[in-house]
Formats: structure tokens, C-alpha cells, sequence
């Protein structure tokens, strides 16, 4: 109820602020030679609607001041070339992950994901918000008020992000262009493979309190599209399993182990995997015996959740089997 009754204030505010605005540009002189040609400009701009998770929004022309709120939209908008006025912050190595760090420069940081900062985001004055139904859809109306908003089902599917986003960014060229080059990498990347593909992979991710062995999610998806093997125990529609004690490590058998445990967290998670790897029953493993476990970034392999950490993903791949 108090989540509530603060989005209602800053509802409010927003109206406020817009009405203020409005205000403002009505009383200005200086531009009365140039406002008819600008209105004209907005007037003449192709609307276009976007279907999305939470229906349609209608959207004029190319979108200038984006606004992205979880983080494969911020990744998608910057596959597109677009870099937006603000974002939510990274989970991890905050504000921006090290992957993209370089393109954000210069971007708001709208705060958390679960509770983006409203009163920054309507002060940018966006003309688009990328944003998910499964983070956001409480504030869909809020957002909505604020500026023409979209929103994915999901935050891993990073296929679906990039195609709403450059269906909404009218940047639909360059999602054509990503996707070919995409495309190409993937086959290249199996036919080199070859019966590599069949060795069955893990992925394991150590927390505070428990280990977890990942059925789907993003690194999972990219798997998958890979054509690369996993253990018939591993699979299934849940996110995968929480295992509590080390007797349990069994499970985590493959043929291939990556390890997208954050590295940057000091809460303990890396203790924890340090002493399941030292128990016995680690060293049983398959992947443990033939030294074919691989930490990998989870910024890239499991939060940034976008085209180019899919990209960068395919190519730490490349490197761990060993590819050119």
C-alpha cells in the first residue's frame, strides 16, 4: 500500500510537471518563426503501432530520448545504436556492466529495476520507455502518462527484446543486420563443433546459502539455440534446482561445467563454492576430472540478458572449445 500511494504522488507529479512544461513552451517568443515547423515535423512523423505484452502503444516516428528499464532492453537498445538518456542500473559492477560500460557513458542511472526512480525518469522527458510486464506492469499506467511505453513478456528472452525494441526504436534495419551476422556465427560455430556438440553441459551458479543448477534462463536459451547437449536431468521449464547440501553434488554432473557464479559479490557465495569444490564428491565429477569446469562472467552469461551479451557469449564459446 505504500509502494502504491508513492507511485500515486508521483503520478501526480507528472501531470504537474507536463502541465508546467506545456506552460512554459506556450509562453515562449523567441520561437515563434521555427515552432510551426516543428509541430509540422511532428505531424508528418509515421506513427506506428507496437504490439506488446500489454497491448498497443501507438509511436511517432524514430524515437530520440529512450529510456530503457531492465537490463536486456538497455543491451538491445545499444545493439541498435541507440544509447538511452537513462536506464536502470546493472545488478552487479553498478552503475553499467563492464561489457557495456563504454556506450553508457553519460546515461542517467534510473536506479533498481524493481523500483525504477519515476521522478528521474519523467524529468529526462522520454519519447519512449522499453520496460517488462514481469517487472513493471503495476506501473504501466504511470509509465504510459510519462511517455509512449512498451513492454516485453519476460527480461531473458533476448530475441523478443530486440525485436520489440527495434520495432519501437523504427530500427528494424539494424536488427536485420545483427541477426544476420548472428546467424552466420551460429552456423559457423557448429560446423565447426562437430561431435563436440554432444558433450552434455552444466551450468552451476553458487549463492550465499545453496548451489543452484540452471535449467533455463538466458545462458540456457543460447545453449540451446547452439545445438549444444545437455544432461537429460537438466532440462525442464522451471529456472532449474536449489541444491542445500554438498551430498547433492552429484547432480551437477556433465561432460562440461560453466560456472556463472558472480565473482563481485563479497557475501560469502564465493566461500561456499570454494568448499563444495574441495569436498570429494566435486572432485567425482566428470567435468571436474577432465578440467573442463569454466567460470564464466555472469554479467554476460546470465544478467545482461541481451543480443550483445548473447554475442559475447557465442564468442567465450569459441574460446573454451577451443575454436577459430
Amino acid at each position: 500500500m505504500v509502494r502504491s500511494n508513492k507511485y500515486g504522488l508521483v503520478l501526480a507529479a507528472i501531470f504537474l510537471f507536463m502541465f508546467v512544461i506545456a506552460g512554459c513552451g506556450g509562453n515562449q517568443q523567441g520561437g515563434a518563426v521555427s515552432q510551426p515547423t516543428q509541430v509540422q515535423e511532428t505531424e508528418n512523423q509515421e506513427a506506428r503501432v507496437i504490439q506488446h505484452a500489454m497491448g498497443t502503444t501507438e509511436v511517432k516516428g524514430t524515437p530520440k530520448k529512450v529510456v530503457t528499464l531492465f537490463q536486456g532492453a538497455t543491451d538491445a537498445a545499444l545493439v541498435l545504436k541507440v544509447k538511452p538518456v537513462g536506464a536502470v542500473e546493472s545488478w552487479i559492477e553498478q552503475p553499467w556492466y563492464n561489457y557495456i560500460r563504454a556506450q553508457m557513458e553519460g546515461a542517467t542511472n534510473l536506479g533498481s529495476e524493481n523500483q525504477p526512480d519515476l521522478e528521474k525518469l519523467v524529468s529526462l522527458q522520454p519519447d519512449l520507455i522499453i520496460a517488462s510486464k514481469t517487472r513493471h506492469e503495476k506501473i504501466y499506467q504511470q509509465l504510459s502518462a510519462i511517455a509512449p511505453t512498451v513492454m516485453t513478456e519476460e527480461v531473458h528472452l533476448w530475441k523478443d527484446t530486440l525485436k520489440l525494441s527495434a520495432e519501437a526504436l523504427n530500427k528494424k534495419e539494424e536488427e536485420k543486420q545483427f541477426l544476420t551476422e548472428w546467424e552466420r556465427k551460429v552456423t559457423d560455430f557448429k560446423g565447426k563443433m562437430g561431435d563436440k556438440l554432444k558433450l552434455e553441459v552444466g551450468i552451476v551458479d553458487f549463492r550465499v546459502d545453496h548451489a543452484r543448477i540452471v535449467y533455463t534462463g538466458f545462458s540456457a536459451l543460447v545453449l540451446d539455440e547452439l545445438g549444444i547437449a545437455r544432461p537429460a536431468s537438466q532440462r525442464g521449464t522451471e529456472w532449474g534446482v536449489q541444491l542445500s547440501s554438498k551430498e547433492n553434488i552429484p547432480q551437477m554432473d556433465a561432460d562440461i561445467i560453466f560456472d556463472q557464479t558472480s565473482t563481485t559479490r563479497n557475501d560469502g557465495r564465493l566461500d561456499l563454492r570454494k568448499a563444495w569444490s574441495e569436498h570429494p564428491l566435486w572432485k567425482n565429477l566428470k567435468a571436474v576430472q577432465n578440467n573442463r569446469v569454466f567460470e564464466v562472467d555472469t554479467a554476460v552469461w546470465n544478467n545482461g540478458s541481451g543480443p550483445l551479451a548473447a554475442m559475447e557469449m557465442l564468442d567465450d564459446l569459441y574460446a573454451f572449445y577451443g575454436l577459430k
